[in-house]
């Protein structure tokens, strides 16, 4: 029987359970979040919620069934199962920008209970632009600056931002198969790197947006206006600026496709410079081996880190969840709990 109740936990279950503890005792949230990758993400969230009084715990929707991924959560909520004891946690995907146009973007928009990304998933902050230095100093030890990543990912948002606005109008009318979001991510891959040569792979990248865009235009003529006023929208209210497209794109392929191949390329040099430098510097043979295995010994791998990277704590959306969390204990304390988020 306590089995059953723990693979079918629901915030009444979860209410019924606080009230039976002492007053001393901490009041138990749970969070349901889409995949394990997701369980430390969200605890960065909420831990700068606990205080004595509560605590959350994070967790898949069942410890025994081992589902996941967002319909799994939202499930959850369809069922009626969340509340002020349990909340569900997901990806923003392409819901947050198309506002309601889908059954799963109302769910995800309209409950206090759901909090979402509002970056296409948690892989977009962890690539977080100004935080990626760090990143590649961690992986290598070797903190000399050989490449801007900010200015890059920029000018390459810069370059995608054309297309990604066709994407988004796509995907808020029920023609969005015509043009896909694996459509859209053929067209903005690098295809190829030259850390010598940065610019070449933005200039290729713009390149084939702009004859997909005009082909779009060509085949949408009446879309002139509806693409302008979605422009404005995505830019002046749902926070996506030219500079920031890349934070909104599919999240596997920025982290796999942009990311890594290019933090690779940085990587690498870095790895080799500080290489040449223990050569360099060493008396003899001996003492070169030692360091170089030491150094080597050292170094990470920059997926598992990018994986660990919490740079995003300064980010634009992560404010927006940690907005959205207070705002949500804020109609707790005031009774509102079951007015929807706007």
């Amino acid at each position: 029987m306590a089995k059953k109740l723990r693979e079918n936990i629901t915030s009444d279950y979860m209410e019924a359970a606080n009230r039976l503890n002492s007053k001393k005792t901490k009041r138990r949230i749970v969070a349901y979040v889409e995949s394990y990758d997701d369980v430390f993400f969200w605890r960065t969230v909420f831990s700068q919620f606990e205080n004595d009084q509560r605590y959350f715990e994070v967790m898949l929707p069942s410890r025994h069934r081992l589902e996941r991924g967002k319909k799994s959560v939202l499930m959850r909520l369809l069922a009626k199962n969340a509340g002020s004891d349990l909340v569900c946690c997901v990806d923003a995907d392409y819901d947050y920008l198309i506002q309601g146009v889908t059954e799963t973007s109302r769910t995800m928009l309209g409950s206090p209970y759901v909090f979402h990304t509002y970056a296409y998933a948690i892989e977009n902050l962890q690539c977080y632009a100004p935080s990626l230095r760090t990143v590649c100093v961690a992986v290598t030890l070797n903190d000399h600056e050989i490449f801007d990543f900010n200015d890059f990912l920029a000018r390459y948002s810069e370059a995608i931002f054309p297309l990604f606005v066709w994407s988004i109008w796509y995907y808020r009318r029920p023609i969005y198969t015509e043009f896909t979001i694996t459509d859209f991510n053929k067209v903005i891959e690098l295809g190829g790197f030259n850390l010598d040569n940065p610019m070449a792979s933005i200039k290729h990248v713009r390149r084939k947006v702009y004859v997909r865009v005009g082909d779009l235009q060509k085949k949408n003529p009446d879309a002139k206006e509806s693409y302008l006023d979605l422009k404005r929208e995505l830019i002046e209210e749902l926070g996506v600026t030219p500079q920031t497209t890349y934070l909104y794109i599919q999240g596997h392929h920025l982290f796999e496709k942009l990311v890594l191949p290019v933090m690779g390329k940085v990587c690498a040099r870095l790895i080799r410079d500080r290489e040449m430098e223990i050569r360099r510097q060493s008396v003899h043979s001996t003492q070169m081996r030692n360091e170089l295995s030491c150094y080597s010994h050292s170094t990470q791998d920059i997926a598992q880190m990018l994986k660990k990277n919490m740079g995003y704590l300064v980010s634009d959306p992560f404010r927006q969840i940690l907005s959205d969390v207070q705002m949500f204990f804020t109609r707790k304390s005031q009774g509102t709990e079951s007015t929807p988020t706007p």
